[in-house]
């Protein structure tokens, strides 16, 4: 058994006067505390551009230096936006395999070093096919705008009904103290947004963000408060958006959470935490997810059921839409924010009585997906 038994988290937003080390040191030691643990078995960091727009790598080690953990084993996991999922399975591995009995995941991105919105379109485009689809103009926003297209032509929606999302993520996070977008968001507000690549919006899009979040977890239930993985789940698709056979669904988001139901196939979440980098691969991902029919996505956002006192809550900090969107540490925020969740300590983003969640973090357009189950104990 892996359980999470300590989370920290910095508020995400904008923090042009603090380094990767300063975020990264906030979190981690405030996770450690919040698990009444002095020492680690091995730190997992979680980061995806830190070297394109930080100019810093060996991330793993320039944690420990700054967290006075010299000489403890440490590593970087990168898998674009899904590297924050991808470094807690690797955690949870390393306990699993009995390599380590206790492992702190550290997640970290800081965006706002970059300040012209061409280069950090030009980051983000890294996630893309470099040779055949970012060098002549593809952008990762532009590839998302041709899957909203697909979507809207399969299933014939129009452009409005992806206001749901976004206005329901917003009204999320306009009461969790940590969110970056905390303010209420209106359909028409969203109808005005300025168009980014047609026919996606800029309300389509999650914000860039810096932020860091921690959890350590252990081969040991916590003293106070812990809550155990009971499933976890990996897979990737082609890189490449022109190789998909379908640009309305993501294969790796499907198999991932196959995956991770084979280690516990009666799970049922009381929320989920989903990658809503846009309001169409939001809705995709909630159909893989089975929590609607192929194209009746918009039904479920503007229903009652996603809502945090619904059937099946999404995102009930507001998501990457408005929580913000600090790369390669969003899958740790998952996992730092469900674990509040499932120990009733998520004052004012509540889900009232939740015991169970699903995490899932994507990279790029679905190239690599991971899925986790947690339970409260």
């Amino acid at each position: 058994m892996v359980y999470i038994v300590g989370a920290g988290l910095t508020k995400v937003g904008n923090h042009w006067n603090r380094s990767l080390r300063h975020l990264a040191a906030e979190a981690a030691l405030s996770a450690m505390e919040d698990a009444s643990v002095e020492e680690v078995d091995y730190v997992v960091v979680a980061n995806a551009l830190s070297g394109v727009i930080n100019g810093q790598e060996n991330l793993a080690s320039y944690v420990t230096t700054h967290l006075g953990m010299t000489g403890t084993p440490a590593v970087k996991v990168e898998a674009a936006g899904a590297s924050g999922g991808a470094a807690l399975l690797m955690a949870r591995s390393l306990i699993s395999g009995r390599m380590a009995d206790r492992v702190m995941v550290v997640g970290v991105e800081k965006m706002t070093d970059y300040t012209a919105l061409e280069d950090s379109t030009a980051a983000l485009s890294t996630f893309i096919d470099s040779e055949y689809e970012a060098f002549p103009g593809g952008t990762l926003d532009s590839i998302h705008a041709l899957m909203m297209r697909a979507y809207m032509r399969k299933y014939d929606v129009p452009r409005e009904e992806f206001s749901h999302l976004p206005v329901l993520m917003h009204e999320n996070a306009s009461t969790t103290p940590h969110a970056q977008l905390r303010f209420k968001l209106k359909p028409k507000s969203y109808e005005a947004s300025p168009v980014i690549a047609e026919p996606i919006k800029m309300l389509d899009l999650a914000p860039l963000s810096d932020g860091a979040a921690a959890v350590v977890l252990s081969r040991e239930a916590g003293r106070e408060f812990s809550v155990e993985i009971v499933g976890s789940g990996q897979a990737t698709d082609t890189i490449s958006a022109y190789r998909r056979e379908d640009l309305t669904q993501l294969p790796s988001v499907r198999a991932a959470f196959k995956r991770a139901l084979s280690e516990s196939p009666d799970f049922k979440p009381d929320f989920y935490a989903i990658h809503d980098y846009s309001s169409v691969m939001g809705y995709v991902e909630a159909e893989e997810l089975g929590l609607a029919g192929r194209g009746e996505a918009a039904q479920f956002f503007s229903s009652e059921e996603a809502r945090r006192n619904g059937s099946s809550p999404v995102n009930p900090e507001g998501g990457l839409k408005a929580r913000g969107n600090p790369i390669g540490a969003t899958g740790v925020y998952q996992a730092a924010e469900a674990f509040l969740q499932l120990t009733g300590r998520a004052e004012g983003w509540q889900v009232p009585g939740a015991r169970s969640a699903l995490l899932l973090s994507v990279g790029g357009l679905g190239a690599n997906s991971v899925v986790h189950l947690v339970r409260g104990v």
